[in-house]
């Protein structure tokens, strides 16, 4: 295994009920080193962008109306295997349906509102990083 990056989001409602610093922890728990870092706000275009791929879906305009609620933190994560395990970290996007321990079962109060949001694949973190983390911000 190779050194791999992903991407996270602390969504609003684990922001809201001031969660993410656990959350935060928890990653780091799991071996992740945070490249990049910081709390911000997305606008609805910033949303709609970020989201495009689920322009079509029935949740998009609550999702979109979701994530502009509040602050967001958003990661630029490393280790090896990083997609997966963070995907294994968070746990499944249902919070009934996660393991004991995970972010999502922990902190996620239902499958819309779910705390936390990671990269599906390498080629998708490697989107979602440019999104948020210009190369030279991430150290």
């Amino acid at each position: 295994m190779s050194l791999e990056r992903t991407f996270s989001i602390v969504k609003p409602d684990a922001v809201a009920a001031r969660h993410a610093g656990a959350i935060l922890a928890a990653i780091q728990e799991a071996g992740f080193k945070i490249l990049g870092l910081r709390m911000t706000r997305l606008s609805e275009a910033q949303a709609r962008g970020f989201y495009a791929v689920h322009r079509q879906r029935p949740f998009f305009e609550g999702l979109v109306k979701f994530m502009t609620e509040g602050p967001i933190v958003v990661m630029a994560l490393e280790r090896e295997d990083a997609v997966a395990k963070l995907r294994e970290v968070m746990g499944a996007t249902n919070p009934a349906n996660a393991a004991e321990g995970t972010i999502r079962k922990r902190f996620a109060t239902n499958i819309e509102r779910n705390a936390i949001h990671g990269s599906d694949a390498p080629e998708t973190a490697a989107a979602e990083l440019a999104f948020f983390f210009p190369t030279a911000d991430l150290i």
